[in-house]
């Protein structure tokens, strides 16, 4: 159990303390489900209702909602940041930095930096490098001549195939598979021929990975995923796929290789883009969409139908097949409506002259 002064917990904060300094906080929740010990914040102003229930022993919130508040409190700007940051604080996630498992295989030439942790079962290859507070946790595998920099964190299952270099303080969740070959073959009288895959991936500092992504190694430059890069789990990553800075990718995107992402973009879950593509700066592309095409100028974008009752979407469906003689009747009608436009036009007087008899 993790157990913080809340006096200590407003100093990092840099926050307002009200009421009793000495609290032992040992724990954060929710306004509805905390209870002696632990802190909860406030947000959302529909929640004020719930502040006489609340058992919370202290609570984050801004100045103008203190007035409400009737147990001790911490008062800050943005509440829901000061959250996150109070949560990094008593997080409880296992951490065995400075002990090294028995049970782990690391090759004698392999150079370890201080307080590194490696969990049971670890497999470290010749020539890797691990600097100072990285954690590997148990059944991973680091292939040769890689090099992991200071504070990075790895959970289990997790495997780094050669020549991979992660930047400082990244964390990669478990199951992820960073550096394997790309998808490169070249059909030769009927047969699939393998493209050997002699680039490397090259992540920055600060980089997130959620569990069951992949990362391709390059064919013969690199994959890169710039620093601050923000991705969610069972994403497919390809080879020669360069992603800017600070970019947030959610959950089950597919990326074709040689592909190019810009800076600060957000791609929406369950999206699919095309290999050999670039995407600029500040894009926002929403949930399941499909991108074809280069995006050259920054905005938002979306393809695809929303869910929607069965019925309206057979109507929907059966509108998109006929779509083609849908489109083809109405250049008829056009055509029509500009002729008889024209005969009008040339033939004024007469037509005056018919209306009024």
């Amino acid at each position: 159990m993790i157990m913080i002064r809340l006096d200590d917990l407003a100093q990092k904060l840099n926050a307002q303390l009200y009421g009793d300094k000495d609290i032992i906080i040992t724990g954060i929740a929710s306004i509805n489900n905390a209870q002696a010990g632990h802190i909860t914040f406030l947000k959302d102003q529909r929640l004020l209702n719930q502040l006489d229930s609340c058992r919370a022993s202290a609570i984050i919130l801004s100045k103008n909602n203190l007035i409400f508040c009737k147990i001790s409190a911490l008062v800050v700007k943005n509440p829901y940041l000061a959250y996150i940051k109070t949560a990094q604080l008593i997080e409880s996630n296992p951490i065995f930095n400075n002990h090294i498992a028995s049970e782990a295989s690391i090759a004698s030439d392999a150079i370890l930096g201080k307080r590194v942790g490696i969990g049971a079962y670890v497999t470290i290859e010749s020539g890797v490098i691990i600097e100072d507070d990285v954690i590997i946790g148990p059944n991973s595998f680091i292939g040769r001549h890689t090099k992991i920099s200071a504070g990075t964190h790895i959970w289990a299952n997790v495997s780094i195939h050669h020549a991979v270099e992660i930047g400082k303080f990244c964390r990669i969740q478990s199951g992820t598979i960073i550096g394997s070959d790309g998808f490169g073959y070249i059909k030769n009288h009927g047969t699939w021929i393998k493209v050997p895959h002699l680039g490397k991936v090259k992540i920055g500092n600060n980089v997130e990975i959620g569990a069951c992504t992949t990362i391709d190694r390059g064919t013969l430059d690199n994959t890169n995923i710039e620093n601050g890069v923000i991705i969610d789990n069972q994403c497919q990553i390809a080879h020669n796929v360069k992603i800017g800075e600070h970019t947030a990718i959610a959950g089950g995107v597919i990326m074709g290789g040689s592909l190019t992402i810009g800076k600060n973009c957000m791609i929406g879950g369950a999206s699919v883009i095309n290999g050999h593509i670039n995407i600029c700066d500040n894009v926002t592309i929403t949930g399941m969409s499909m991108v074809m095409r280069s995006i050259t100028k920054p905005g938002i974008y979306s393809s695809g139908i929303p869910v929607q009752p069965n019925t309206t979407w057979w109507k929907t469906a059966a509108l998109i097949i006929r779509i083609h003689k849908i489109n083809k009747r109405i250049k008829t009608i056009e055509q029509h409506i500009k002729k008889l436009f024209f005969l009008l036009q040339s033939n004024k007087n007469n037509f005056l002259f018919i209306l009024l008899g």
